[in-house]
């Protein structure tokens, strides 16, 4: 029996990076340079995820060529709520800072 789907380190740090602002809708290239996550992992990942009914996904016609973009559908909301759990809750060094 193999691995789960949906369980990996790479996955959670995807579903953390839409749980940052789950109504916005991101681009893969974006998400691979900010999770430092290669193409080869990260497409097949939003796209299994995409599969699965736990991301949306839409195209973007504006640029210069069509790009997709990805961000949580309600299932993916619950779903990576349970897989990483809530956001931390702020410190009171952060609140400082701020």
């Amino acid at each position: 029996m193999g691995r789960k789907r949906h369980s990996s380190k790479q996955i959670d740090r995807l579903l953390q990076a839409f749980l940052d602002d789950p109504p916005r809708w991101r681009f893969g290239y974006e998400l691979s340079k900010q999770l430092r996550i290669g193409p080869g992992t990260l497409y097949p990942a939003l796209m299994r995820l995409a599969e699965d009914g736990y991301l949306e996904q839409r195209w973007d016609t504006e640029g210069a060529k069509p790009r997709h973009l990805y961000r949580l559908a309600p299932d993916g909301l619950e779903f990576a709520r349970v897989r990483v759990g809530p956001p931390p809750l702020p410190t009171l060094e952060a609140e400082a800072v701020a």
